[in-house]
């Protein structure tokens, strides 16, 4: 996946790689405001992530597993349901062997969404930024850019495709990230990419990630807002007593 931002000026966004251990750049996109012109648009960054706490569970549905024929439907469909952020899965086949999303399609999301785009994009004219970690890439990658950023993203599957099953190991990834944070006294998002539903996100949530996105567990669903509801209220089963 690519690195670019939305907060930028030019014709249009330029994403950019980055391939340092298999760590990415993204920002948790504070969902800019575009001021049109007939040759080049400016992008000016808001503050729609600040009125979210960090001590609720946000939910970011991944249009990777939406209807693309019908995006600006079922992205205000789940606004509608409940959801907290957008999430846009930029691929440009270099990180990822596929090919996704592009800066069109993130600009003809804007107007029909006043919630933050939570985009894999980097740090500009006041927008969030966050560091992604694939399943195998180490905290070490980050250790020394946690007191700038804004969101970690831990990859519970290996990026480029949806529907993927969750990588049980990055539970306790999550939860050793969780602890060095509070050790350097920073408290950044601690978002989960992959393979999150209802039935296992309370394990990501009981290790500390604040921040889930939900591409198949939401846009799979035949009720919306009862998979979005069901991910923020997950919760262990009960043991049944033998």
């Amino acid at each position: 996946m690519s690195a670019a931002s939305l907060s930028t000026t030019g014709h249009y966004l330029q994403p950019q790689v980055s391939r340092f251990q298999g760590l990415k750049s993204k920002r948790a996109s504070l969902c800019p405001n575009l001021v049109t012109s007939p040759r080049r648009f400016t992008v000016r960054a808001s503050a729609r992530v600040d009125k979210f706490s960090k001590s609720d569970i946000i939910v970011s549905p991944s249009i990777l597993s939406a209807n693309f024929s019908k995006l600006g439907e079922q992205v205000k469909a789940v606004e509608l349901a409940g959801c907290d952020w957008i999430h846009v899965d930029v691929m440009d086949g270099r990180f990822v062997p596929n090919i996704t999303i592009g800066p069109l399609v993130v600009d003809a999301l804007r107007p029909v969404t006043d919630l933050p785009l939570d985009v894999h994009l980097v740090k500009s004219l006041g927008a969030k930024v966050g560091v992604v970690l694939n399943p195998a890439t180490p905290l070490t990658a980050i250790e020394y850019v946690l007191d700038v950023v804004d969101l970690v993203l831990i990859m519970s599957v290996n990026p480029g495709f949806g529907g993927q099953s969750f990588i049980e190991s990055q539970v306790k990834k999550i939860s050793d990230l969780r602890r060095l944070c509070a050790e350097k006294g920073v408290n950044p998002w601690i978002e989960v990419d992959g393979g999150v539903g209802p039935s296992n996100a309370y394990k990501v949530i009981e290790a500390g990630a604040n921040a889930l996105v939900a591409g198949s567990a939401v846009f799979g669903a035949k009720d919306y807002a009862a998979a979005i509801k069901g991910i923020k209220t997950s919760k262990r089963p009960v043991a049944v007593p033998a």
